[in-house]
């Protein structure tokens, strides 16, 4: 696992749960190591087919009509579920919209549930276009728990390599609004102006992102001050990190800047699906103990998960009644 320093590097999640002392060593160290560039490739146990099959119903649903698609856009959802059209989210360094389409869905609680309760606008009704795509919504619960239990064991290892308890993050997730996004990146000839790109700079406000795979490249990472493609070996996962977990770490592990770009010429479209890993909430993010020295004194506050992720919501322009653009 060794690499110069700034590269993303391999990694391979079942060896820390299965592997000896010295190969479990071996994989914190390279988890830590590169997560100084905000990701990681990382090896894992989804089935191929399980993403494929995803793939191939999330790309029935984004050809249907606009019309049709759009009986699936939820009012009030802030993007949290169901279908975001064209030129709506906006990364929050820019006022150009990103050219890009969504579809987004996440976990259910019971009506009851006090975070429902407390967080409506959090955990709304989930929306998929079953009745457009007969199967779609089976098809991506499953892909959505199996991305969910490969964030939760690699965030032990990350709490491993940090020096708190393996299960460190594994009650701040337990009903947590952990979100995944089906995103089409239409081909860049049909954009309405040269302004637009399919995704601009930006970090995530999460803990974690996994990208099992993509349909094309164009994901490019800021490692120190230059754009570096993100090109995983074939079968490995994407995981970059967000800025709660910068914030959980005192910036021990930085967040990782990227943004979506198609090559020159690039006439086709792309598809990829992300999921970012959320805590509850109502988690109070902290800087840890452990993250906390001399040579590093804690850089911020507290702040309530729930509350930061409002404030990112708006600006990147997803309040449906306070658009920025």
């Amino acid at each position: 696992m060794s690499a110069p320093s700034g590269d993303i590097l391999a990694v391979d999640l079942l060896r820390y749960e299965r592997g000896t002392a010295k190969e479990r060593e071996a994989v914190v160290d390279g988890v830590i190591r590169s997560l100084e560039t905000g990701f990681v490739y990382c090896a894992h146990d989804i089935p191929a087919e399980i993403i494929d099959r995803a793939y191939e119903l999330l790309a029935a649903f984004f050809h249907l009509s606009r019309e049709e698609k759009e009986r699936y856009v939820v009012e009030g959802s802030m993007g949290q579920t169901g279908y975001t059209g064209l030129l709506v989210e906006t990364a929050a360094v820019n006022d150009t919209p990103d050219w890009k389409e969504m579809l987004n869905w996440g976990p259910e609680v019971p009506e009851g549930h006090p975070l429902r309760r407390r967080f409506p606008h959090r955990y709304m009704d989930r929306m998929l276009p079953e009745a457009s795509v007969p199967g779609i919504e089976a098809a991506l619960l499953t892909l959505y728990e199996r991305l969910f239990d490969l964030q939760r064991r690699f965030l032990r290892i990350v709490a491993d390599g940090i020096g708190a308890d393996p299960g460190f993050f594994d009650g701040m997730l337990t009903d947590g609004p952990t979100l995944a996004r089906a995103i089409r990146y239409p081909p860049m000839t049909e954009a309405p102006d040269e302004d637009h790109i399919w995704a601009g700079e930006h970090g995530d406000i999460n803990l974690i992102t996994a990208l099992p795979r993509a349909t094309r490249r164009g994901l490019q990472v800021l490692v120190d001050g230059a754009w570096v493609d993100a090109i995983p070996p074939d079968g490995l996962a994407i995981i970059n990190t967000g800025l709660m977990l910068e914030r959980l770490t005192n910036g021990r592990i930085p967040t990782g800047i990227h943004r979506v770009i198609a090559a020159a010429g690039e006439t086709e479209e792309r598809y990829s699906v992300v999921q970012f890993c959320h805590p509850t909430p109502w988690t109070l993010l902290t800087p840890l103990a452990c993250c906390i020295d001399a040579e590093h004194p804690q850089r911020e506050g507290a702040i309530q998960a729930g509350d930061w992720l409002d404030q990112v919501l708006y600006d990147i322009n997803l309040v449906e009644d306070a658009r920025r653009v």
